[in-house]
């Protein structure tokens, strides 16, 4: 079995009865301070034996009001807190929350910008999906599986400290643009990531996890969601993917280079295949995961060596679009007009209205709803994180099973706290 191919088989939800009604019930709190959980998530289970008879999630621990900070920062501060949500994938975030903020003033991304986002949010998806895919192996017992992914993930990680200077909490996009463009040898770089160092490092993965029957045993069959079930529970990407539905923003409402004539001039959009599996379960997850991680390589592969001349910002006026850091430390000029748009009341002002915009994030269907009563701050920022709603199904899925089998349903959900909680 490779990550390209559907599992064949349709599981069975898994069901259980006690053998001695009204017997003990043990209560176990999993988490929050558990080392499985990864973040501060808490799970109190009613068991008999080991045998899970309920689970009810509590969830808040790490709720840092991201989305009331959104009525005090302006359109283009607010992407520092972006960062702090799914900081697995941050660059990700970023670039759904202007993909949002540039709906709402009614702007045209330059070619170019269109572009450079495009690959940073495939490289943003891999480097997310490495991290799940490590972890469900770590999970497991199969510590090896988690070191071989980090390793590929730290070079995404230089890429990224390359083009904006951070490699972990990135800020980099902009209203209408960007920080800053690119370095001129930045693609060579990430090609080479993507033919030297990702293909090698997911043969090794697959040679450690695909085919060990352990982790197989461990995942075939476990926290199994069929397709239906899937869409009633309002779940998205790889997740709602392993179960079958056929869904993915990137071909159902396109964006950036996955829409047609994104460069005004009739380009295609790039071509890549949306991986389906009928499992349903913790292994179709794995596998989805897989296939996605390739699937991001042949994007970032068509765009490297096809990248456009010209401005990555549409914005000239620095009146309204914040001058590059360049410009800020090197002329009084660019200092002045940082200071007009952060420190007071002027800047870039959308009309009044509401709009709603959302990506495809490694984890599913991000998206902001914005409310502008025409000032330089948003009256109503809401954020849509997928994990939040992939969540909801967690316990009806571990009923049944056994304690390890928790972890192994919760290290293929993905579920990252700051975006659960915001």
């Amino acid at each position: 079995m490779t990550s390209t191919q559907q599992t064949s088989f349709e599981a069975a939800p898994a069901t259980y009865a006690p053998e001695t009604p009204g017997g003990d019930v043990w209560v176990l709190n999993l988490g929050p301070q558990h080392p499985a959980t990864h973040t501060t998530l808490r799970h109190v289970l009613e068991l008999d034996g080991e045998v899970v008879l309920s689970c009810t999630v509590h969830i808040g621990y790490l709720h840092s009001g991201f989305e009331k900070l959104g009525e005090h920062l302006n359109y283009n501060q607010y992407v520092v807190v972006t960062d702090r949500m799914n900081y697995v994938s941050p660059m990700a975030n970023n670039i759904a929350w202007h993909h949002a903020c540039e709906r709402l003033f009614d702007i045209e991304l330059t070619p170019r910008c269109k572009v450079v986002r495009t690959i940073m949010a495939e490289l943003a998806r891999i480097q997310d999906h490495l991290v799940c895919v490590g972890c469900s192996g770590l999970d497991l017992g199969g510590f090896t599986a988690f070191i071989y992914p980090f390793n590929a993930r730290e070079t995404i990680n230089d890429l990224f400290e390359e083009i904006c200077g951070h490699r972990f909490t990135t800020s980099y996009t902009r209203i209408g643009g960007l920080m800053q463009d690119m370095p001129a040898d930045w693609p060579e770089k990430v090609k080479r990531c993507c033919t030297k160092v990702l293909p090698p490092a997911l043969v090794d993965l697959e040679k450690l996890l695909t085919r060990n029957r352990i982790f197989v045993e461990r995942t075939k069959g476990i926290g199994y969601i069929n397709h239906d079930d899937a869409i009633a529970w309002g779940l998205t990407g790889p997740l709602a993917r392993a179960s079958g539905v056929r869904r993915d923003l990137r071909k159902d409402e396109p964006y950036l280079c996955y829409a047609d004539n994104w460069d005004g001039k009739g380009s295609s959009a790039v071509d890549f295949k949306i991986p389906v599996s009928r499992g349903g379960d913790c292994l179709a997850r794995y596998l989805v995961r897989l296939a996605e991680i390739r699937e991001s390589i042949n994007i970032i592969m068509q765009l490297a060596d096809n990248i456009p001349e010209g401005p990555v910002d549409v914005l000239a006026d620095e009146k309204i679009h914040l001058p590059s850091k360049g410009r800020v430390y090197s002329s009084i000029e660019g200092l002045i007009h940082h200071f007009e748009q952060i420190m007071t009341n002027r800047g870039l002002k959308p009309p009044i209205g509401e709009v709603y915009g959302a990506n495809e994030t490694a984890n599913g269907e991000l998206g902001f709803y914005l409310v502008s009563d025409g000032g330089n701050t948003p009256y109503r920022a809401r954020t849509r994180p997928p994990c939040f709603v992939n969540y909801q199904c967690f316990p009806n899925l571990v009923v049944g099973h056994k304690i390890s089998d928790v972890i192994a349903v919760l290290s293929g959900m993905n579920i990252i706290a700051g975006e659960l909680d915001r």
